[in-house]
């Protein structure tokens, strides 16, 4: 199963906010966005997830998102296959 974990990155004097999603798995691939102030928190986490998942290359797999205290983590749901990458929100219960 793979996973993807994001976490928002406060500003410091030389750079800004930033999101930042890993892949949680053996060799812990990374990739980091600047913070779009134009979006709201969870789409910004979702931008950063959808920047892993292209750059992976990963097809064919929808992921599915949920809110962690420190982020979102991101699952692959791989039960499901489908032609094109979706990342959809969590479901609040």
């Amino acid at each position: 199963m793979d996973a993807i974990e994001t976490r928002f990155i406060p500003a410091t004097n030389t750079r800004g906010s930033r999101v930042k999603a890993t892949r949680l798995a053996p060799g812990g691939e990374s990739s980091t966005i600047g913070y779009d102030h134009a979006l709201n928190s969870w789409d910004n986490h979702r931008a950063a997830a959808e920047c892993l998942i292209t750059k992976l290359g990963t097809t064919g797999v929808t992921f599915v998102g949920g809110d962690t205290a420190t982020g979102t983590v991101w699952v692959a749901d791989i039960g499901a296959p489908h032609s094109i990458i979706r990342v959809v929100e969590g479901v609040e219960s």
